[in-house]
C-alpha cells in the first residue's frame, strides 16, 4: 500500500482517515470571500449610486492610492535611509514601510473594502491596529522560548516561629515559591 498524497490534503500516520488542511487553503478560502464580498458592495454601491459613478468612484480611489504609494513610499523609504545612516535599527520603520506598500496595493486594487482597509494601513495614525494584529498573529505561531523570559514577582507573607517573613518558603525540605506569573 502506497502511502502519499490525497486529493483533499495530506493524511497524517494514525490518523482518523480525516485529511489536514493545509495553510494554504486558510489563505484560498479568506481571499475568495474578500472577493465575494467586494463583489457585493460594489453591487450595493452602484444599486445606490450609478454603475457610471461606481466605476468611477473605483477609479479615483485606485488613483488615489497611486498618489499615496508613492508619498507614503518614499517617506518611509527616506526614514529608512536615515536609519542606516545613524546606524540605527530599523525597528518600526521597516513595518511602516511594509504597512504602507501593503495598503497602497490595495488602495490600487479595485475595490472599496480593500480601498478601506489599505487606507488604514497607508494613513500613519491608524497604522497601529494592522501593526498591533499582525504582531499577535506572529507572537501566537512562535515558540514559547523565542518569546522572552518570564518574570515572577514573589508576595506571599507567612508567619514562621512568631516571626514574619517574605519570599521563598519551605514546607517538609520543599521550597515554595508562591507569586504571579506575568
Amino acid at each position: 500500500m502506497a502511502t502519499g498524497h490525497t486529493a483533499l490534503g495530506d493524511t497524517a500516520p494514525g490518523a482518523t482517515g480525516y485529511p489536514r488542511r493545509r495553510a494554504g487553503s486558510r489563505w484560498r478560502t479568506a481571499i475568495g470571500l474578500g472577493a465575494l464580498a467586494e463583489v457585493a458592495v460594489f453591487v450595493l454601491v452602484a444599486g445606490q449610486i450609478g454603475v457610471a459613478w461606481t466605476i468611477l468612484l473605483t477609479l479615483a480611489t485606485s488613483a488615489l492610492g497611486g498618489v499615496l504609494l508613492a508619498r507614503q513610499g518614499t517617506r518611509a523609504l527616506a526614514e529608512l535611509r536615515e536609519r542606516a545612516q545613524g546606524r540605527r535599527p530599523a525597528g518600526r520603520a521597516l513595518g511602516d514601510t511594509g504597512l504602507a506598500a501593503a495598503g497602497a496595493l490595495l488602495m490600487v486594487l479595485p475595490g472599496f473594502l480593500g480601498d478601506l482597509l489599505g487606507l488604514v494601513c497607508v494613513l500613519p495614525g491608524t497604522r497601529r491596529l494592522p501593526r498591533a494584529l499582525i504582531a499577535r498573529g506572529i507572537a501566537r505561531r512562535m515558540p514559547d522560548r523565542w518569546l522572552g523570559p518570564v518574570r515572577v514577582r514573589a508576595v506571599r507573607v507567612e508567619q514562621v516561629d512568631g516571626t514574619s517573613r517574605t519570599g521563598p518558603v519551605t514546607r517538609g525540605g520543599a521550597r515554595v515559591i508562591d507569586g504571579e506569573v506575568g
